[in-house]
Parts: structure tokens; sequence; C-alpha cells
């Protein structure tokens, strides 16, 4: 068993503690070692990225890196603490518990991508957050501990597409988060390369940038760059030692929805899905049975009878889903699945940003079929026309969103399709009144959800 490291047992609240505690190590010896051997270190630690695709880390760092030809320009750096994937409240956990591993990854990230700035974006309605991410920046540029390139925060909106890297891109440069074509690594920050019709200009904020240029930008996680600080303070054999051969380290796991202490605890990679939900969540109430569990919006639905599955990237993909963001809700055997599929799709239709009409139109109608399903109004053929939609809302994607909706909704009418049969042939559902898990807090005294939510309409505004 590893001892916590991600999340430590006290909060560090100052860099006087951090650096009693160890920290700035990890900046150190990536001085030592340049930027090419800092990159060597991450890739043979093997970590993968923490923000939900699970890509390996050090293979981003080096196409960033790359040479990238004449017309690369400047590099920058992203750290993603948007959080807003549904059930998930990892990020938060680990800025309130220690920003200053957070920060010290940044630095070095920026360091061994050769970066001109860096910056670090969360939500500003992530006021403890941001108290804990001001005080750490301040304190660790004032000790000379983060380099050459400036590290700023970005206070972004409250959209879940804030959260899509390219989004976030959008929102640095002062836009709406509406997600490029292009992913960063090829088309980042204040680039003035042609993006494949969106728009691409020189900015006054950027004026050496007078030349096409795609600037490559490395965005990652909160907790992967959290992670590269004690990588880089312990060495990749340390991080190996964790985990699984294909999942090394651990991962800080959110565990909300029918469990009796809703929490957040960071967790060894493998650990079996079962014992994650007692551990971290206390399990289901008495006289209750786990009927499903989801890794947030983005992953087919586990069923009751598949936590014995490994919380791992190659176990969750076993069993035909996914890690995401290890941010798990679980519904016990009162729930229906209808109604969850419902309130999900909901939330993706209100999210999607309008740019691909497949996926706006696509979510809306698939909402419209199953809020018609749990009203027990459906129409006659409501499944058909799920499934339709199903298969031409990613057409032309941007971003992942319909890809989400078109996994979590297909998955839910292949694992309980009599539900959805009886829902079409007027059987009432039994409704909970259910919510989207987004979370505002998780603490003592349980999850508190983001009511507000529920009133958000496809155009981003809100309802009385």
């Amino acid at each position: 068993m590893h001892s916590s490291f991600l999340l430590p047992s006290s909060p560090v609240d100052s860099l006087a503690t951090y650096v009693e505690r160890g920290g700035g190590r990890g900046w150190a010896r990536a001085q030592e070692l340049g930027p090419a051997g800092t990159i060597q270190e991450v890739l043979l630690s093997g970590l993968r990225g923490r923000g939900g695709a699970g890509f390996p880390t050090g293979r981003k760092w080096l196409s960033v890196r790359g040479d990238g030809g004449p017309d690369a320009g400047d590099r920058y750096v992203v750290c993603n603490g948007a959080e807003g994937e549904p059930g998930t409240f990892k990020d938060r956990a680990i800025l309130r518990a220690d920003p200053y591993q957070v920060v010290e990854g940044m630095a070095i990230a920026a360091f061994a991508m050769g970066a001109r700035e860096a910056y670090i974006a969360v939500k500003g309605s992530f006021a403890p957050e941001i108290a804990a991410l001001e005080r750490a920046l301040a304190e660790m540029a004032e000790a000379g501990l983060t380099g050459d390139a400036p590290l700023t925060l970005i206070a972004g909106p409250e959209e879940y597409l804030f959260g899509e890297e390219t989004g976030m891109l959008q929102v640095i440069e002062g836009d709406a988060p509406l997600p490029r074509l292009l992913p960063p690594y090829l088309h980042g920050l204040y680039a003035t390369t042609p993006n494949e019709g969106w728009s691409a200009r020189p900015t006054d904020a950027h004026p050496r940038t007078t030349f096409d240029a795609s600037n490559p930008t490395l965005v990652n996680n909160v907790e992967t760059l959290a992670n590269v600080t004690h990588v880089l303070t312990h060495g990749p054999e340390w991080h190996r030692s964790l985990g699984t051969p294909r999942s090394p380290g651990v991962v800080v796991c959110t565990v909300v929805g029918d469990v009796v202490s809703p929490g957040v605890q960071e967790i060894e990679l493998g650990t079996p899905l079962r014992e994650v939900i007692e551990k971290v969540g206390g399990g289901v109430r008495s006289g209750r049975a786990v009927k499903a569990v989801f890794s947030g919006v983005s992953n087919p639905v586990v069923t009751g009878d598949q936590l014995d599955v490994p919380v791992s990237y190659e176990g969750m993909e076993a069993i035909g889903s996914g890690l995401g963001s290890a941010g798990f809700v679980v519904y016990d055997d009162t729930t229906s699945m209808v109604e969850v599929a419902h309130i999900v799709s909901q939330f993706l239709y209100v999210e999607s940003c309008g740019q691909c009409p497949a996926c706006k139109l696509g979510t809306g109608e698939i909402t419209h079929q199953l809020a018609g399903l749990t009203a027990g109004k459906a129409d006659a053929d409501a499944i058909e026309v799920i499934g339709a939609r199903l298969r031409s809302v990613t057409d032309g994607n941007r971003c992942y969103l319909p890809v989400e909706e078109q996994r979590v909704v297909a998955s839910l009418l292949r694992a309980f399709p009599e539900e959805f049969l009886d829902a079409e042939e007027g059987t009432p559902v039994a409704r909970r009144g259910l919510l989207v898990p987004k979370l505002i807090d998780v603490n003592s005294a349980g999850a508190v959800l983001d009511e507000r939510q529920a009133r958000k309409r496809p155009d981003w505004t809100y309802a009385d």
C-alpha cells in the first residue's frame, strides 16, 4: 500500500511547509537533467494523462517539443483545471490539498517544452482553488521556483466545453469555449496559421508572432502535472512500482451517487472497482445493490455484475467502458436507467456548442425522445428514432461531446433493453427526480450538486 502523496493528510498552505515536505526537488532534478532528460524521465515513468483519454504523457511532451519545422513559432503550456465532468472532484481536491505540486509540475513542463508562457485555467466559480493557486503562484515565483516562463492563472466560464482542450485555448485567447478543428500540438495558443476555417490572426498581446506560426501547445490536466512533480522527485522506477504495467501509478477517484459517504481518495491503479466504491464512497446503503456505475458521462455503463473490474485503463477498456477522469457515479437498484439516460442526454444537449449541426440537433432529438419515455408519453417509434440519431450524432464532430452521447446512451439501450421497451409501451417509469451530478463540492456532509444546471438552456442561458 502506498502512502498518499497527491492528497496529503494535512493541507499544504505555505511554500515553507511545501519545501519542508520535500517540495522543489522535482524542479531541481529537471534543471540537472535538462529538457530532453526531463522528457525522458516522464516517458520512462509510463505516466498517462489523467484528464480522461489516458494518452501517454511523455509522448505528448515529445510531440510538442519536437522540431515542428521552421514555422512552429512559440511553444506554450496549459494546465487544465476546468473540471466539469459530472461525478468528478479530484482536481479541486488536489488544488485544495497542495497547489504547490501543481505549480511545480507546470514549471517543469514549461522548462521541458522551452515554453514562452504557461497558463493554468480553472472555472471562475472555484473560489477556494483560485485563492490557493494565487498564493502558490506568487510564493513560488518569488522563490525562483518557476523558471523563465511566466505562469498565469485564468478564470473561465461554467460551460462543460471550457474543459475541452481546444475550447480552453479559445477562452485563454478571450473567446467563448468553442472547440477548434485541430489539436493544440498542431494549432496552439495565439497561432496565426489557418485552422481549416477557424479564425486565426495576430494578436496585440503577442506582437512578436507576426509570421504564420502554429505555436505548439501542451495541454495537461491538473492531476497529470501534479504527478509529474513526483515522478521527477522520486524517479520513473518508483512510479512504475505502483499500479499496473499498462497503468502505472495512482489515481484520485471520486465516488458519488447512491453511496453512504461520497468521497474523494487516492488509490493505486488496478484496485477493483467494488473495493473503490466501498473504500471511497462507503458502499451502497443496506439492502440495496449496485445497478450501474458511470465514469462521468464519457464512457459506457458498468453494470452491477462487472464490479470486479480493475480500475485501470486496460481493465475498464476490457469490459467495453473507460476510466475517464475516475469520477464514479453509482446508482442502486431503485433507479430507472431510462431516467439516467435522459439526464445525461439533457446535459450533453445543453452543453453542446452548436458548431456541428449533427451534434446539437441529434442530442436534442435524443433528449426529446427520452423525455417522452420517462414521462410515459413516448412516440411509438421512440427507440428507433434514438438509434438513428445515435448513428449520426457524431457526423462532422469537432470534439468528443457527441461521442459521449453515443457511448453512454447506446450502452444503456444494450444493457437494459427491457426498461426502454417497457417505457415505450407506456409502462410508467419510477422517476426519482435525479439531477446530473455536476459537483460544487464533496465534503463531510456529502456531495453538493449544482442544482442550477437543471435550469440551463441549450443557448447557455438560464431559466428563471
